[in-house]
């Protein structure tokens, strides 16, 4: 049985990278007594992967990871062992059974995600920077220059962001996901700022991950569902 585990990562817990939340799980599902399924070989290891690790510094409240089990237990007893095992900054919000035919990896279903970007005091990019959102959206296109392990190149960003809207004290962003159209909310904040006419600085945010959605649309019309909307709790 595939079950996909939704948890949040808050505090100084941010700060702890990809690969050791990796570790840390392995080894919470051990001794929470989870019937897990390992792989066969000379080195056998857990079944699990995660979805759109996130970046050192940034908070959530919607991380996920699937695994296979052996043996189904009850979501309800699932969150509470695993909880038992957590350290100060992770919770286990969900666990929950993945149909036959919605069982694709979390990794390749990732399609967008929520983000709330919040301004450190005193390095907002304006003082009127809500009604500056409005107008940053309106342009036709959003350009800027985007780095990656091998070269850089302009790209538009405004395909990718699907919504920016100003909240009470953050902006919010619905952006583009996954492995092809991965946009990351710094890269947009850097792009507001230079709208703003003001230096980016990336230690300026505080950005917390809210969800993260695959896309059940057929092709050009797109259905966003959080991952966790896509399993069924175990009764």
């Amino acid at each position: 049985m595939k079950v996909r585990i939704k948890f949040s990562k808050e505090g100084a817990m941010k700060f702890v990278g990809h690969l050791d939340i990796m570790r840390f799980f392995q080894k919470a599902v051990k001794r929470a007594g989870i019937d897990v399924a390992y792989s066969e070989g000379f080195s056998p290891h857990m079944i699990m992967s995660f979805a759109a690790p996130l970046g050192v510094g940034v908070t959530s409240t919607a991380e996920y990871f699937d695994m296979e089990i052996k043996s189904p237990m009850p979501s309800k007893e699932a969150v509470k062992r695993l909880n038992q095992t957590m350290v100060e900054g992770m919770e286990v919000l969900s666990f929950r059974k993945i149909p036959d035919g919605k069982a694709n990896a979390a990794m390749a279903l990732v399609a967008a995600a929520d983000y709330q970007v919040r301004f450190r005091e005193g390095m907002e990019p304006a003082a009127d920077w809500k009604e500056k959102v409005h107008a940053f959206m309106e342009q036709p296109e959003i350009m800027i220059l985007k780095k990656t392990k091998k070269n850089e190149k302009e790209v538009d960003l405004k395909p990718f962001i699907y919504e920016m809207s100003p909240q009470e004290d953050c902006v919010f962003l619905k952006l583009a996901a996954g492995s092809v159209k991965n946009t990351k909310p710094e890269l947009v904040m850097e792009a507001f700022y230079k709208f703003c006419e003001k230096d980016f600085d990336s230690f300026s945010l505080m950005v917390h991950r809210a969800e993260v959605y695959a896309d059940t649309g057929a092709e050009g019309s797109r259905n966003l569902i959080s991952l966790e909307n896509l399993g069924e709790d175990i009764e």
